[in-house]
């Protein structure tokens, strides 16, 4: 549930979001268009964990909310200027939205690795329909 729902919020905020990131210089890829598809991503990862939480959902999961997180973190300490196709995204201004997407996209992160790594705890049937013969 902590996945889905540090996604979501990930993904909200982005797609509010991206309209405001129209303006940004360089690249061949706007930063609207970066913020919708990380939207896209947050959302798709959370309905692949709430549907088969598996460890391969959930490392998708992890991939797209660290990458989110690491993204924000870079972006908001350095300005790295455009990166091929990439916009220059430097932000070194904190908001409570910002607040909202780091804090959710952490809680994913975090609760993606602990799936990744935590045993299986799906039921012995189920389990066992999954078993290779």
């Amino acid at each position: 549930m902590l996945v889905v729902a540090g996604l979501l919020v990930d993904a909200v905020v982005h797609w509010r979001f991206a309209p405001d990131m129209a303006f940004v210089e360089g690249g061949s890829i706007g930063g609207d268009t970066l913020f919708r598809i990380q939207a896209v991503a947050a959302a798709l990862a959370a309905v692949l964990v709430a549907v088969w939480p598996r460890r391969w959902s959930y490392a998708i999961a992890f991939a797209v909310a660290a990458g989110a997180v690491g993204a924000l973190l870079l972006y908001l300490w350095v300005d790295v200027g455009a990166l091929g196709p990439l916009p220059n995204m430097h932000d070194p201004v904190w908001y409570a939205e910002k607040t909202w997407s780091l804090v959710g996209e952490g809680v994913a992160a975090l609760a993606a690795l602990s799936g990744m790594v935590l045993p299986d705890r799906t039921p012995a049937p189920e389990r066992a329909e999954r078993t290779p013969a």
